[in-house]
């Protein structure tokens, strides 16, 4: 399938020259291709993977909305009947239809089904507004109907192979795991720990553990390591520098006795160790 060039950039592609600044609705047409259109003739798009909108977050951008209007126009696609699908600008709708506007400034552009995904996708990735479990959801959705390669995926939305590779596996959580990740009361770091386990039975006990002490990412793989009867993995001690073994036996030859040296960033300690009052009398001559 051929791909629209530019679409890994990301919403840059489809803006003209940065941000468009809108006053209130109601002012009629601008240039530069940005438009007024009903906000009602605005449809969601079918393919946004953001499902969860915080509510505070949205009365707050109805407000702003409310005194100073839209300030970066909705990107649209449109049907050919006088509606719009939604590109880019989710909450700004939402916020917007709160606010009471009956306008709204879009820049319409045409798009297919996949990019629709693509770049409803790539705005929120690079907002930070998808929870985990919506992210390996629209990484799916691009891989299970577009045919796209996890390192495709990776090039669009700006991010490692890896990355997406580690998302799209959250989908074979147990549904309450999930739940739980989308609430936080667990992070991903978690939830791909519990992944390890062969269960989902076996994930929801460990969730609910972790959840009762809470477990840092570290103590739950260790978690996960006793439940399939694995020994967890022991935190190895620094090796001693060279350098310090030096300045050791340095002292010790220069002082006649035996002394530790304990050196970290910012300073350390000196032990130097007698064993009767006449070797810390001789300690003292030569220290002072």
């Amino acid at each position: 399938m051929a791909q629209r060039k530019g679409l890994g950039k990301g919403l840059d592609a489809l803006i003209p020259g940065g941000k468009a600044s809108v006053p209130p609705a109601g002012g009629g047409s601008h240039g530069g291709g940005v438009q007024q259109a009903p906000v009602e003739a605005i449809k969601r798009n079918p393919r946004q993977p953001r499902l969860h909108f915080k509510e505070e977050e949205l009365n707050e951008l109805a407000a702003s909305i409310r005194e100073h209007g839209v300030i970066q126009p909705l990107i649209v696609s449109p049907n050919g009947d006088g509606t719009f699908i939604l590109i880019a600008g989710e909450r700004r709708l939402q916020a917007s239809q709160r606010a009471g506007l009956k306008t709204v400034p879009i820049i319409p552009r045409q798009a297919n089904n996949q990019e629709l995904l693509e770049l409803a996708l790539i705005e929120n990735v690079q907002r930070a507004d998808l929870n985990a479990m919506e992210e390996s959801e629209a990484y799916h959705h691009l891989a299970d109907d577009f045919g796209l390669s996890h390192e495709m995926i990776a090039r669009r939305v700006g991010k490692s192979r890896v990355a997406v590779t580690n998302t799209m596996r959250l989908m074979n959580l147990a549904g309450e795991v999930k739940q739980a990740l989308v609430d936080g009361n667990i992070t991903e770091g978690h939830a791909r720990a519990l992944l390890t386990l062969s269960t989902q039975k076996a994930q929801v006990s460990a969730m609910q553990t972790i959840i009762n002490l809470s477990l840092s990412v570290r103590q739950t793989e260790d978690l996960v390591r006793r439940r399939m009867g694995q020994k967890p993995i022991l935190a190895k001690k620094p090796l001693r520098n060279a350098d310090i073994n030096d300045v050791e036996k340095r002292l010790q030859k220069s002082l006649g006795t035996k002394v530790a040296l304990k050196h970290g960033k910012k300073g350390g300690t000196v032990t130097i160790y007698y064993y009767s009052n006449e070797e810390l009398d001789a300690l003292l001559d030569k220290l002072a």
